[in-house]
């Protein structure tokens, strides 16, 4: 089970209505934040979620809306009485922009360890707080990258086929839990009782971008495929600020979505001007009918399908 929280949904600056671009994810008691703009903190309080457990941020990039919220929310995490080093993942020179940042907040109760993203490769793949993470390039116009997120599951045990074997069953725990144990001078692998692995969870979240195959590629399959609608107009002018600043329109997230199959579109980081997204929701769904123009603090409980 993963619980998923768009913490806000604006880009380039908060609104009263609408605050900057993040996303909260928990698992197994640990969270993780993706990106952090002024005031993200403030969302987390009002969704009543704790500081605390965030174990790992995950910077997409070095624009301010996208990480300038970092050393209130690192103050926030501390005062809630963080001890264990955090964990902080990004572009190249990650550790130089935070330790920069975090000038105004010399005095942190815990260790911050930084992981700085290879920019001659176009993905990398990390394993944080049990989750397999992805991050891949995207086409802004700075190094960025998005993020893609899966929890693999098990195949189901075959008590048959233990049974067949003559284990007891005191051992089948172990072996379904991956362990390799010994039984009358063999040694038996989980291989041996476990069916086929199952369909796990994914989410894969995506800003700050034009369309590239590679999002599509992450896209393909994702329980939530977050990503940009910088505008929604459909006029030559949000056309072309589109292309020139290197975001997506509404409906070019839907387009990649159509090709990619998501389970969900989740469509976010609006233009400030834009006062009313949901208005073009209909218009949107003609390309990906399962398209949400999502509002400030949308969440969902991610579980698996049996």
């Amino acid at each position: 089970m993963i619980d998923v929280c768009l913490l806000g949904t604006g880009g380039m600056m908060p609104l009263p209505y609408r605050a900057l671009t993040s996303l909260m994810l928990r698992y197994g008691g640990s969270s993780v934040l993706v990106d952090c703009g002024e005031a993200t903190q403030i969302q987390v309080r009002r969704r009543g979620w704790s500081f605390n457990p965030i174990d790992v941020i995950l910077i997409t990039h070095f624009h301010a809306d996208h990480i300038s919220g970092l050393p209130g929310m690192l103050l926030a995490m501390g005062n809630a009485e963080r001890l264990e080093p955090v964990t902080i993942v990004g572009p190249k020179g990650i550790e130089h922009v935070v330790r920069s940042l975090c000038v105004i907040a010399p005095r942190l109760p815990f260790e911050l360890k930084f992981i700085e993203l290879d920019d001659s490769l176009q993905e990398q793949t990390l394993e944080l707080v049990g989750l397999r993470i992805k991050a891949f390039k995207v086409n802004h116009n700075m190094l960025c990258y998005g993020y893609s997120f899966e929890l693999d599951r098990a195949g189901k045990f075959d008590a048959e086929a233990a049974k067949a074997l003559g284990l007891p069953v005191n051992l089948w725990n172990r072996l379904q839990h991956g362990e390799d144990v010994e039984f009358e001078g063999k040694v038996y692998t989980g291989d041996m009782v476990m069916g086929p692995a199952r369909k796990g969870l994914k989410i894969t979240y995506s800003t700050d971008t034009r369309p590239t195959a590679k999002i599509e590629e992450e896209a393909a399959g994702a329980d939530i495929f977050i990503c940009e609608g910088m505008y929604g107009e459909k006029d030559e002018e949000s056309i072309t600020k589109a292309r020139d600043k290197k975001h997506m329109t509404m409906y070019e997230a839907a387009e990649i979505a159509a090709k990619a199959q998501p389970k969900e579109l989740w469509l976010t980081h609006y233009s400030p001007s834009m006062i009313k997204p949901e208005q073009y929701t209909d218009e949107v769904r003609k390309i990906f009918p399962q398209t949400i123009i999502c509002k400030d603090r949308r969440t969902v409980e991610l579980k698996f399908i049996d």
